[in-house]
């Protein structure tokens, strides 16, 4: 599906460092550098599961085949980015093609480490990546506006575009981004094609010292405060532990690791699964000798798009869905179980799919 999740935030907040944690397959290069990081790096992540592990444990397949997201390193933002300041342009136009952002924010200090812009202020560092994506977005609202009002006064759907349009630019001048605004599902198409920076949804990582990875510290406390209204989530981890544990190939040692930190599972994985959710995706499962695999689907889809992933040719000849919730599955210990138990339900075109169903698919050629 190839949606992706982008990590922003000033210079130096620890962007790269947490990509190279949460990239199986791409490594950014991390430096204190201003702009290491130019071209987007991009990684794709597999999302942990402890779900399809119980199945694997119970159908013992050949494989297993974890879902995964792509998680895209852009370059540092510097203030006047909107007016082209630094990578600005650059910056600003590899989000305009992610789907979600995960904003890091500076909760540490460390003398060491490069920071343009004085003391630390979580508060500020926000505020200054949301100043240049709300220029940014003004400049294209206030670009097709003008093409809409010309057009109002002989169509009466660009009529109703200009009001949409009239709403955004006042929002985005009040310093407000555009997910705040809440438009309706008939207003969306107003604003679809501009792809606004601000209407992307975002959760923020709070990226502090070792001492704070489990409490969190007064940096991460007044980040929480600041966004508390944004329906946002904060995740609080230290971004350099998380790349020394995602460097570990054996499992003892990373496990022992974590102990010594007082950690049950890395940070990352609540970040991954976070991510996943922001942008609202859901998984369902296949599971037979050849492979027990999980399979990524946005929220809502019903039964032959769910098909439609593993191939095109199943939702073009997509008859009915044979479907085991995951919980009578594990119950019953088996698909076959599970059919003598009653529990294995057959679906048409309209079943909404939901997380965690076990599916075979039955289709016309």
């Amino acid at each position: 599906m190839a949606l992706q999740a982008g990590i922003v935030g000033l210079p130096n907040v620890g962007k790269s460092t947490l990509f190279n944690a949460v990239s199986s397959s791409a490594k950014a290069q991390a430096s204190n550098y201003r702009f290491c990081t130019i071209d987007p790096n991009v990684g794709l992540v597999d999302v942990p599961d402890p779900r399809l592990k119980k199945l694997a444990e119970l159908v013992l397949p050949n494989r297993i085949v974890p879902t995964q997201i792509e998680i895209v390193d852009i370059a540092g933002l510097v203030r006047g980015a909107s007016k082209g300041e630094g990578l600005g342009n650059k910056f600003l136009g590899n989000i305009r093609e992610v789907d979600a952002i995960i904003h890091v924010i500076r909760c540490f200090e460390d003398e060491n480490i490069l920071r343009d812009e004085g003391a630390i202020n979580p508060i500020s560092d926000k505020e200054i990546i949301d100043t240049e994506l709300q220029l940014k977005d003004l400049e294209s609202v206030e670009k097709k506006l003008q093409r809409s009002e010309k057009m109002a006064k002989t169509d009466p759907k660009a009529k109703a575009e200009v009001e949409v349009l009239q709403r955004c630019k006042e929002h985005l001048e009040q310093g407000k981004n555009i997910r705040e605004l809440d438009l309706s599902s008939s207003e969306q198409p107003a604003i679809a094609d501009l792809f606004l920076l601000t209407a992307k949804p975002v959760l923020y990582v709070a990226n502090v010292d070792e001492a704070s990875m489990h409490t969190g510290n007064k940096y991460s406390n007044i980040l929480k405060e600041a966004v508390k209204n944004e329906d946002a989530e904060v995740i609080i981890m230290n971004n350099s532990l998380e790349a020394q544990i995602a460097e570990m190939e054996n499992e003892e040692d990373k496990q022992m690791f974590m102990e010594e930190y007082g950690m049950h599972e890395p940070a990352l994985d609540r970040l991954i699964h976070s991510a996943y959710k922001l942008l609202k995706l859901e998984t369902y499962f296949t599971a037979g000798v050849q492979e027990v695999r999980a399979w990524t689907i946005h929220q809502g889809w019903k039964a032959p798009q769910a098909a439609g992933v593993i191939h095109t040719d199943f939702e073009k000849g997509f008859i009915k869905a044979e479907v085991i919730s995951y919980d009578d599955y594990v119950k019953y210990g088996s698909e076959a179980a599970a059919r003598e138990a009653g529990r294995l339900r057959i679906e048409g075109k309209e079943y909404v799919v939901k997380d965690g169903d076990v599916m075979h698919f039955r289709f016309n050629v």
